[in-house]
């Protein structure tokens, strides 16, 4: 064979769709994702998010028909977080076994009992003050709210949550909550860490979504985006800590942090691909620079092949109905 032409010709592999899809290396299925929703109390009909096109509130007393819509479609499992018409300073409902948190679980099982319902375990949806515990002064007292925390997530396991999903970024968290847990008799309940939080920009129409009432910012305890080692860090605590799966948050653009985590640790790893990246793609497929539909496989392909086991995506159910 003459010198001038290749002997290894990769693109033998990519010849025809048969044998790009015999080789591809990277897959994603129904079974790897779940769908975040947003459930509002005392409301008749669905609120349309005008920054999520294409996502909705949903009233309370349709949650039922809902979850059984999306189990239909073939979605396995939610995350449920509530938009509270009852706020206080330490956000009370969310404890309270007839409160909004508790009713939200309780609906989703009555409706589908297999569905796997994550219950976000926070305050920031339950507080007039936006924030995502106790404030003291104008600082969150982590370790009031890691009390509160733990009767959070009795609470939601008394009303048939799966899994509790701590996301309020508070240290000692995850010890809290898995003593609370086992106190009352749910050492069978796992945590899903929301374990490496960045106080990220690409949170913008979740505030939206959750009716956030916060003024100011989170940074005080949100992660940094700019650190890579403490973000490791952050995840591993919570692996010391008794979580049973970690979870970074965002995920697109924190590719480097899910393979660092999954590298540092034999869990499993989730990650969300938050309200801002669903935006960027809606309204990126909107003006028509972008094909949505390619764009959000690849997407989530990128997230899956930087070591995430399951990703938390509002794009779940356009997924399911498009055939995955």
């Amino acid at each position: 064979m003459s010198s001038q032409f290749p002997e290894t010709r990769p693109r033998r592999l990519r010849r025809s769709p048969e044998l790009r899809s015999l080789f591809q290396e990277t897959e994603f299925t129904l079974n790897d994702l779940v769908l975040p929703i947003f459930v509002e109390e005392e409301i008749d009909d669905f609120v349309p998010i005008t920054s999520m096109p294409g996502v909705m509130r949903i009233p309370e007393s349709k949650l039922a028909s809902e979850i059984e819509r999306f189990a239909r479609a073939g979605i396995k499992s939610v995350m449920t977080f509530g938009v509270s018409h009852h706020l206080d300073a330490s956000g009370s409902d969310t404890w309270n076994e007839r409160g909004l948190v508790s009713r939200m679980s309780a609906i989703c099982k009555d409706a589908v009992p297999e569905m796997i319902v994550m219950s976000d375990t926070c305050f920031c949806e339950y507080t007039d003050h936006g924030h995502c515990g106790v404030m003291h002064g104008n600082e969150v007292d982590n370790d009031r709210t890691l009390a509160n925390l733990g009767k959070q997530a009795v609470a939601a396991a008394r009303a048939g949550a799966d899994v509790i999903a701590p996301s309020a970024a508070m240290d000692g968290q995850v010890q809290a909550i898995r003593r609370a847990l086992d106190a009352a008799g749910f050492n069978h309940i796992p945590i899903m860490a929301y374990s490496t939080k960045f106080a990220s920009a690409l949170y913008g129409p979740f505030r939206e979504a959750g009716g956030s009432a916060l003024k100011g910012d989170r940074k005080s305890y949100q992660m940094n985006p700019m650190n890579r080692r403490e973000a490791v860090r952050e995840s591993l605590l919570d692996e010391q800590e008794g979580a049973d799966c970690l979870m970074v948050k965002p995920a697109g653009a924190y590719l480097d942090i899910i393979r660092d985590i999954r590298e540092a640790s034999r869990l499993p790893v989730a990650a969300y691909q938050v309200s801002g990246e669903y935006a960027m793609i809606k309204f990126g497929a909107q003006a028509g620079a972008i094909d949505e539909a390619r764009v959000v496989r690849e997407t989530l392909g990128s997230i899956k092949r930087a070591g995430a086991d399951l990703i938390f995506t509002y794009f779940a159910m356009d997924l399911a109905l498009s055939g995955i």
